[in-house]
């Protein structure tokens, strides 16, 4: 009955709250406060954020509001990376001491956190629940924050932890296949490296640069030749020679005809004489047909140096004749001009072109930017007009003032450059003036200088005046400070009533604690007594059950058995009666406390009784007293 009947005063006791405040002259006070519907829906809210925060403690039903809230407030202050010297997991249903602990670590972290609501101890544990939910309300934004911070870290975290012991089916199957694809790269990068078919003779670091350039190309198996552009463009330039060759007669063809073929064959026999001069490497040879192939796709090439070649021939043997050329040289020479002339005006053509289309990328750009401007424009002039139509009598000196507000803003604006120009022409002025006076200029301003002088040394005398002043008072100020620390030390009449009466309750909460281990113990002994007698209970009828059948058998082991039986009779009889003695003994151990304690209780009312009659007889007296001290001052 005592543990119901402790749980039914803490119910009392918990529908009244006690707040200790403080006053101006430093004095405590303690007073009860009565829950309010007010403070009810302050925790109610208080229990859906932490839930919605995560802290799913708060549903327990069996933890009082104190656990609650403060398992609360220490879970959100760990989210939030900061330390509590606090176990998260603390204890139910704490002492008064242990509360008053709790409370102080959690306020002392909150100032560490930057939070900006003040929150005192025994406002936690008073269940100031008003001042607590901003607190609240705080920390669990707080901890949602530092964990959208910290999620992708963790995510990546526990993904790399996953990867070093598990691996999922794609990563098996790409390490499956990663041989593979690692051998294929290896091999196409070897079957299409350059590979190195010849080697240059020791005579050709001696030849010039472009039959260098020829031979380090073929040594790799390749044709020195021109670029794409200008090849197509020889191809065409050649086409529009074979065109213009149509057109003449059939022995200047015949004749131009004879002159490429013997430039080809002249390139061939120099590319042949090359080839010879190159020995074969290791690797491997290089047959005819290979050599034949080679000349086959280079033959644009070699028709395009044949045609240089002829340009050149016909005007070396036109410069050395004096007298009038041919009929077919002065053709030749115009057809040759011409084509000159043709891929001269190609190559305005794309220079033209390509300044064509940057300037047609410039003017689609500066359209856009114009239309951009344009329509900003356009939206300006809505937003103005739409200024006019809101604009009335009634508004009218509003806006007509604001009007003048811009402008005066503006002016000030303006004003403001100016004094910045006009301070920095007046620096710059004082500069100059301070260089002249450290160099030395103006000695007729001697007298000037000696005030200065004298000046100075005033400051210097009264800058040191002024750090010993500073010094002193720092040493006061410490004589003082050691001086309050020691007043501070001693505890004051309020302080000693507050520590007597937390001792108080200290001792309250002991004693309960440890009635109720004394309960504990005993409730204990009780089900351990029981627990040994039941398995002796049962001990005995496994027993009789196992030697039934046995005894069952002859008539010599039933008689045996049954005086077992009997025997085991007598034995629990005696048990029994020992323990309704013990019980006797109990109970009138019990009547006998029961006896005291009514004896104790009388003397407790007769004990008060005495002392209120004590106090009214001492209050009659002072009466009695003070009248007689008045007829006597009559």
């Amino acid at each position: 009955m005592s543990i119901f009947a402790e749980a039914e005063k803490r119910r009392a006791v918990n529908r009244f709250k006690s707040r200790v405040d403080v006053d101006v002259d430093g004095n405590v006070q303690e007073f009860d406060v009565r829950e309010d519907e007010e403070q009810n829906k302050k925790f109610e809210e208080i229990i859906e954020l932490l839930l919605a925060a995560g802290y799913f403690r708060a549903r327990i039903k069996g933890l009082s509001p104190f656990d609650k809230v403060v398992g609360g407030m220490t879970w959100c202050i760990e989210a939030s990376n900061f330390d509590v010297d606090v176990d998260l997991l603390f204890q139910e249903n704490s002492s008064i001491g242990q509360k008053i602990a709790l409370t102080e670590k959690i306020v002392v972290v909150l100032p560490r956190m930057k939070c900006p609501h003040r929150l005192d101890p025994h406002q936690i544990q008073g269940l100031d629940f008003i001042h607590i939910f901003p607190v609240i309300q705080w920390l669990v934004k707080r901890a949602i924050e530092t964990r959208e911070e910290f999620g992708d870290y963790i995510r990546s975290y526990s993904v790399s932890q996953y990867s070093k012991f598990h691996t999922t089916p794609d990563e098996l199957e790409f390490e499956s296949r990663k041989d593979n694809a690692t051998g294929t790269m290896t091999g196409l990068k070897q079957a299409y490296q350059p590979k190195r078919k010849f080697k240059k003779p020791d005579s050709a670091n001696e030849a010039d640069e472009e039959t260098q350039v020829s031979m380090t190309l073929l040594e790799y198996g390749r044709r020195y030749g021109l670029s794409r552009s200008v090849t197509q463009e020889s191809a065409k330039a050649a086409k529009k020679k074979a065109m213009a060759a149509r057109l003449g007669k059939g022995a200047d063809d015949d004749k131009a005809a004879q002159e490429a073929e013997a430039e080809r064959i002249a390139e061939e026999k120099r590319i042949n004489t090359l080839m010879e001069e190159m020995a074969e490497t290791a690797e491997g040879t290089l047959s005819s047909s290979a050599v034949g192939s080679i000349m086959g796709l280079q033959s644009a090439e070699i028709q395009q140096m044949a045609m240089e070649y002829e340009e050149k021939r016909v005007g070396r043997s036109t410069g050395d004749k004096e007298d009038k050329p041919s009929g077919a040289q002065a053709h030749q020479r115009m057809v040759t001009t011409l084509q000159k002339q043709i891929g001269a005006k190609e190559k305005e053509k794309e220079e033209v072109e390509t300044k064509y289309s940057n300037w047609h990328k410039e003017y689609s750009e500066a359209q856009q930017r114009m239309a951009e401007v344009q329509a900003y424009q356009q939206k300006i002039a809505e937003e103005m007009q739409k200024l006019k139509e809101l604009e009335t009598e009634e508004n009218k000196s509003v806006l007509k003032q604001l009007r003048a507000l811009v402008g005066m803003n503006e002016n000030l604006k303006k004003q403001e450059h100016q004094f910045k120009a006009h301070c920095k022409e007046e620096m710059e002025r004082l500069k100059i003036a301070i260089s002249k006076l450290q160099s030395g200029e103006g000695d007729e301003d001697s007298e000037e200088k000696e005030r200065l002088t004298a000046i100075s040394k005033q400051l210097e005398a009264d800058k040191e005046k002024l750090q010993k002043i500073r010094l002193l008072l720092a040493r006061k100020n410490r004589e003082i400070a050691l001086l309050q620390r020691k007043i501070d030390e001693v505890p004051s009449r309020t302080e000693l009533t507050q520590y007597q009466r937390r001792f108080i309750e200290l001792y309250g909460q002991v004693a309960s604690t440890l009635t109720e281990t004394r309960q504990f113990f005993t409730l204990y002994n009780t089900l351990e007594d029981q627990k040994a007698f039941m398995e002796k209970e049962f001990g005995i009828l496994t027993q009789i059950h196992e030697n039934f059948d046995m005894a069952m058998n002859s008539e010599k082991n039933k008689d045996l058995f049954l005086k077992q039986v009997e025997q085991i009779l007598d034995g629990i009889k005696k048990d029994k009666e020992r323990l309704n003695r013990r019980r006797q003994d109990e109970k009138m151990q019990r009547d006998s406390s029961n006896d005291v304690y009514l004896e104790l209780v009388e003397k407790q009312r007769n004990y008060y009784k005495t002392v209120k009659d004590f106090q009214d007889e001492c209050r009659k007296n002072e009466i009695y007293t003070a009248k007689l001290k008045a007829k006597r001052a009559q």
